[in-house]
């Protein structure tokens, strides 16, 4: 039976992370994975569905590139050849994750892990022996239970398609959900959005997400909200869901991106003693220790804000308060967070309504512009930019935009707001002009105060 230090059991971005800085510290590291490396992130998310939003801008940039003055064939969108490029980009990427585990010491094992008791996994017939676990399985979508489930696609499968279909249903409100009704559209595709709530993207700002919302809408996008599916049926014509209340929609394809549970099923975690929330993810304390004090969880399976920045944080700070000497805890105040939607939304902080409710008077200064270069074009679409300000101490407590290049933008100002700056230090900042981020250095006049 091989002895290590550390098992990790997954081998996306959290795990990859932490077996690397483990063995860094000169942990006997071994990390699991009976899939592809990178997990996710690299396979199934962050990587391949930022490809996809690139592809799916250049549509829009060869229309209003006529107002600039060019003029030519429209160019011809190619599918198959998209995905074929992208799969190969993919590949690399694993490639690489391999290269960084060996070339630190780690012990690549390929297969599928289940516990047999708190210190000890198996991996087809091989047994594998630590002092301490690494769970970080990360997450699988979750889809519904109604009739004809069976005939939906999750994100997992929108990114191995044959071809884009003619029409497109996209079910959820999220942002998995946003991202790929952009998509959709901007690739040609038809697209409705259904979503059950009264507004997308629960938990931003609220002022934003309607923005977006609107922006949506603008740019064809259809939603439907305050609706949700009860049954998919397939027919001659295609596929159709029939919503709540009788009404059916048709479509080629029907996408459900309702949300993702953590990935412990199978793992054997009850059998080493491992407590598990209703959701199935794992319980962890601040140190990431679960109830069986060998094993650690972090990253997706422990639902705590499933962000892969967040998730390879945790895997430093897990590493070292392990085999170093830190003792210190995750913290995740500040963290920024993006929406690949077209146009971006982009938030770092507390949004207006939670600025609300943990202090006594806030400021919020906002600003609706057409950008300048929309000033060519017949698009009547304006960038919000926002901050949230304690009226108290005068500190930025939340930053908010929608309009292209807005990650770009917030993660620049995550940086002032995770430092404590206030808005009278921003004003004093020289913009860059003319650029849409320079408008975060011109709010002056307050737009509202409670």
């Amino acid at each position: 039976m091989s002895e290590f230090d550390l098992i990790v059991i997954g081998g996306g971005s959290g795990g990859v992370r932490a077996a690397r800085a483990a063995a860094r510290l000169h942990a006997r590291v071994a990390l699991v994975e009976g899939g592809a490396l990178g997990g996710t992130c690299v396979n199934a998310g962050c990587i391949p569905k930022k490809l996809l939003v690139y592809a799916s801008r250049f549509r829009r940039e060869f229309e209003d590139a006529v107002a600039y003055g060019w003029r030519g064939s429209p160019a011809q969108f190619d599918w198959p050849a998209l995905i074929h490029n992208k799969d190969a980009a993919i590949r690399r990427l694993n490639d690489l994750y391999e290269r960084l585990l060996t070339g630190a010491g780690v012990s690549l094992v390929r297969g599928w892990a289940r516990l047999l008791d708190a210190h000890t996994v198996a991996v087809g017939a091989q047994s594998l022996r630590a002092r301490h676990i690494l769970i970080a399985t990360g997450g699988r979508p979750s889809v519904p239970d109604f009739p004809g489930r069976e005939l939906v696609i999750t994100s997992d499968d929108a990114f191995h398609l044959d071809q884009l279909p003619r029409r497109a249903l996209v079910v959820g409100g999220g942002y998995i959900a946003v991202e790929f009704a952009s998509i959709f559209h901007g690739l040609g595709v038809e697209t409705t959005l259904i979503h059950r709530g009264d507004s997308i993207l629960r938990g931003f700002d609220d002022e934003a997400r309607k923005h977006l919302g609107g922006a949506l809408r603008a740019r064809g996008v259809t939603l439907l909200l305050d609706s949700r599916v009860s049954a998919v049926e397939r027919g001659a014509a295609g596929l159709t869901a029939i919503l709540a209340g009788g009404r059916q929609m048709h479509a080629d394809l029907i996408l459900c991106a309702t949300g993702r549970l953590p990935n412990t099923a199978g793992l054997g975690l009850e059998r080493a003693g491992v407590e598990l929330t209703g959701s199935g993810a794992v319980q962890v304390d601040d140190g990431f220790r679960s109830s069986a004090p060998s094993i650690f969880a972090l990253g997706d399976v422990i639902d705590r804000m499933r962000l892969t920045p967040v998730a390879i944080a945790e895997a430093e700070v897990f590493a070292r308060n392990l085999f170093g000497e830190g003792r210190g805890r995750m913290d995740y105040h500040a963290v920024p967070t993006a929406v690949f939607a077209t146009p971006e939304l982009a938030s770092v902080g507390l949004s207006e309504e939670r600025a609300r409710e943990r202090h006594r008077r806030i400021k919020v200064f906002r600003s609706r512009f057409k950008p300048t270069r929309e000033l060519l074009t017949d698009s009547e679409q304006r960038v919000l930019v926002k901050l949230v300000v304690d009226a108290s101490n005068d500190r930025v407590l939340g930053a908010h935009m929608v309009g292209d290049g807005a990650a770009e933008v917030i993660q620049g100002l995550a940086i002032a707001i995770k430092c404590g700056a206030t808005k009278s230090q921003i004003d004093a900042i020289i913009g860059i002009h003319p650029t849409v981020a320079e408008e975060f250095l011109t709010l002056r006049d307050t737009a509202g105060e409670a």
